[in-house]
C-alpha cells in the first residue's frame, strides 16, 4: 500500500459516519458513487481501504441521481436470503 492509513482515525470515521441519519445530510455532502476511482490492481483490503478512505461518507453515496445508505444486520443471514425473502413477500411466491 502507497499511503499510510490512520486506523483510528478511519476507525472513528466509520463510526461517526454509520450512525449519520440520511435526513441529516446536504446532497453536496455525499460522494457519487462513479467518481471514485478504485486501482484495480491492489488486493482486496487495498481497495476496501482505498474506497473507506477516498469516500467522505462510506455508507451514503449517489448511484444514477439515487441516494443510498448502506446499512448492515447483526443477524447471520446472507444478503441474498434478505433480498428472495423480500421478493417473495411481494410476489407472494
Amino acid at each position: 500500500m502507497g499511503k499510510k492509513i490512520n486506523y483510528i482515525e478511519l476507525e472513528n470515521k466509520l463510526q461517526r459516519c454509520k450512525n449519520i441519519n440520511i435526513e441529516d445530510v446536504k446532497e453536496s455532502e455525499i460522494d457519487d458513487i462513479s467518481n471514485i476511482k478504485i486501482d484495480t490492481e491492489k488486493s482486496s483490503v487495498e481497495r476496501i481501504l482505498d474506497f473507506l478512505v477516498s469516500c467522505k461518507n462510506p455508507y451514503i453515496f449517489k448511484i444514477d441521481n439515487s441516494i443510498v445508505k448502506l446499512e448492515f444486520s447483526e443477524s447471520k443471514i446472507s444478503a441474498d436470503k434478505c433480498i428472495t425473502e423480500v421478493f417473495k413477500s411481494i410476489y407472494k411466491l
